[in-house]
């Protein structure tokens, strides 16, 4: 697995067109914070998303005066971050960022992330752990940190990938990666998050990690203590998947024979 350490020097000449995709979805009084808080000097184009909302979500996005896109009738998570990172490919995109309509996440972290994509590093995630005690002094609950830690800590053993954090808000996915993995045959609600980044360590390809701020103080939209249960038992499904593959005893599409983790790793190389 290849993993990028921060570049020095001058960027590069010609930065890669780099595209917001504001994820909305019921927080339609939160929408223009999110979306102010997105470093534009940064992005080339912001683009919204909106999941079937009932409350004018979409509305809003539209009021911001950038595309905004709205599908009936709710697909989830992973089936609207799938419709945006459409959107934003076929718009001409290099690297997709992924901003939750409720602005939990802090888009600034992407202002960390531009080194990263200047040197064309693949996959890029946030992680709420970089900073030691900064997600509980944002007030992340005590048992949502202690269940991310932990599954962190197996999914690191696992997957052989040094994140701090692998269940996070803000990713950024670039074309050339999400080119070779079959993502669009990921789940359509909040597994595709965990979904991608095994496949990110199965394909080899080239990650990176910035610290990102998730506030818990302000109004926020959050996936319920069951929600987050379930998905937290999937993942290890997931693992399995991934184990299974690595040692060439069960392929899906998700992890296929044809590229290999070595295979992968080499072209990194």
């Amino acid at each position: 697995m290849n993993v990028e350490q921060p570049p020095s020097g001058e960027n590069a000449a010609e930065r890669p067109k780099v595209i917001a995709v504001l994820m909305t979805y019921n927080c339609a009084h939160l929408v223009s914070k999110a979306y102010a808080q997105i470093p534009l000097h940064v992005v080339d184009e912001v683009l919204a998303t909106d999941d079937g909302s009932k409350d004018g979500s979409h509305e809003a996005a539209k009021d911001l005066g950038i595309p905004a896109y709205r599908h009936e009738p709710n697909r989830g998570y992973g089936g609207n971050l799938k419709a945006g990172l459409r959107l934003a490919f076929e718009r001409g995109a290099d690297y997709v960022v992924e901003v939750h309509g409720d602005g939990q996440f802090h888009p600034a972290a992407l202002e960390l992330a531009v080194p990263y994509i200047d040197r064309g590093v693949e996959f890029i995630l946030g992680s709420r752990f970089m900073v030691p005690g900064r997600a509980r002094e944002n007030g992340m609950p005590w048992i949502r940190y202690a269940a991310n830690r932990g599954l962190s800590f197996i999914d690191r053993l696992v997957l052989r990938l040094p994140f701090t954090e692998f269940h996070t808000g803000f990713r950024i996915y670039s074309r050339k990666f999400m080119s070779r993995v079959a993502w669009e045959d990921n789940t359509n609600d909040y597994l595709f998050s965990f979904q991608i980044i095994a496949q990110a360590a199965y394909a080899g390809a080239s990650v990176a990690e910035v610290p990102v701020e998730a506030d818990y103080h302000g109004e926020h939209t959050s996936h319920s203590v069951r929600g987050a249960a379930v998905y937290a038992v999937r993942t290890f499904e997931v693992l399995a998947k991934y184990l299974l593959a690595r040692w060439g005893i069960y392929h899906t599409r998700s992890f296929p024979r044809s590229v290999s983790p070595v295979e992968a790793t080499r072209k990194q190389e």
